[in-house]
Formats: C-alpha cells, sequence, structure tokens
C-alpha cells in the first residue's frame, strides 16, 4: 500500500511540473504569438506567396523572441518561488527532494527548447546568475548538461566545453546528495568530461576531453588533469 502511495505521488507531483512548464512556455510564447498575429493581419491582402513569406518569417523571429522571454519568465519563477538550493543529505521522499526536482526542472525547460542557441553567448552564463549560480567575468559556456545551478561556481576567465557535464548531486542508498561545485578563475573543462559533487577545481586547471573528476575531488591548480589515478 505504502508503494502505491508513494507511486502516486510521484504521478501527482509530475503532472504538477507539467502544468507549471505549461504556464511557464504560455507566458513565454504570448510576445511570439501577439507577433505571428500582427504579421497576418498586416500581411492579410498580399499575394499568397507574399503572405506565406512574411509569416514564415515572423514564426522564426518568434522562436527567438519565444527563447528569450522564456529566460525572463524560468528566472522570474525561480525567485518568485525562492527555490535555491542547499548542501546536505536529503531523502528521496522530502522537501529537499523536491525543491531539488522542481529547480533542475525550471533549467530543463530551456535546456530542451532554446539552450542550445545561446550556448558560448553573453546569454548563458547571465542565465545561469539568474538561475543561482555564482559565475565570474568573462565565462565562456558551451554545454547545456549542467544542473543544480544554485550550487555552482565558475571563477573569471573558465570554459566549460562543449558536452562537458557538471553537477552537484548525486543519489545513494535512497538519499539525495547535494554538495557544491566549485570551479577557479581560468580554468577550461574539457569536451565531455564529467565533474561530480563536491569537487573543486583549482585556477587555471585543465579537466581534459572525456576526463571524470570524481566526487569531492580537488584538482590542484595550474594542473592538466586526466582522470582519477589509480
Amino acid at each position: 500500500m505504502k508503494s502505491i502511495l508513494i507511486e502516486f505521488g510521484q504521478l501527482l507531483f509530475t503532472l504538477s511540473l507539467y502544468l507549471l512548464g505549461g504556464v511557464i512556455l504560455g507566458l513565454a510564447l504570448l510576445p511570439a504569438t501577439l507577433l505571428v498575429f500582427a504579421v497576418w493581419e498586416k500581411a492579410a491582402e498580399a499575394t499568397p506567396l507574399v503572405k506565406g513569406l512574411a509569416v514564415s518569417f515572423g514564426v522564426a523571429v518568434g522562436y527567438f523572441l519565444f527563447g528569450l522571454t522564456l529566460l525572463g519568465v524560468v528566472a522570474f519563477f525561480r525567485l518568485l518561488l525562492g527555490w535555491k538550493l542547499k548542501e546536505g543529505e536529503y531523502q528521496a521522499v522530502s522537501l529537499g527532494a523536491l525543491r531539488w526536482a522542481c529547480t533542475n526542472a525550471l533549467y530543463l525547460v530551456v535546456a530542451v527548447t532554446f539552450m542550445d542557441f545561446i550556448l558560448i553567448t553573453p546569454l548563458a552564463p547571465l542565465f545561469y546568475r539568474f538561475m543561482g549560480a555564482k559565475v565570474g567575468r568573462n565565462v565562456q559556456i558551451n554545454s547545456k548538461y549542467c544542473a543544480d545551478l544554485s550550487l555552482l561556481e565558475i571563477g573569471d576567465y573558465s570554459v566549460i566545453g562543449g558536452h562537458a557535464t557538471v553537477i552537484a548531486h548525486s543519489f545513494e542508498r535512497d538519499r539525495l546528495i547535494l554538495r557544491r561545485v566549485k570551479i577557479g578563475k581560468g580554468v577550461t573543462i574539457g569536451l565531455n568530461s564529467v565533474v561530480l559533487p563536491g569537487a573543486e577545481i583549482g585556477d587555471g586547471a585543465i579537466i581534459a576531453a572525456g576526463a571524470i573528476v570524481p566526487k569531492s575531488t580537488l584538482v590542484p591548480p595550474h594542473c592538466t588533469y586526466t582522470g582519477p589515478q589509480g
């Protein structure tokens, strides 16, 4: 009976996240929808070809307008709801785990719809800051596979390479464990590398492409880290 109640609770929680996602996406789509409506009305008496071109360009521009609006809407909801992660260990069914799931769900809305278009641009670090990350100056982010952003620190002039994974959580024996990840100044996180919870990477270090930085690993400054030595 207990397991059935847990599964039912998980289903309700999932549906509530879908509802929240629908509200966020709907609000973000509003400016783009109004733009397309305006273009359609302006081109109402044009030939089918001209009308088709006008609406096509309106939809294309509207998509980017939607994406930029989405960044702001998601950041607003995070601030409004006060979702900020704290280091610690939490039961899989707990308020802390619920906050973790909701916070990452907000990020996921952007990651699957628009994140690819803001990578390597100043918008990516700005969005990370809005989501609670501590990000220094002139940081380049080229991966959408980061999570737990309010537990992430990135120093000045650091680079997160393509498809790198940086996360501050793990699940162990039915417990959610959250540990802050600290990336120093001038650090390069290589292509397809993985940085796990509690890792601290010293200034000027290079994490080699494909390397795995295990939990709570301290990477010395100005070294090239290729993986655990053993």
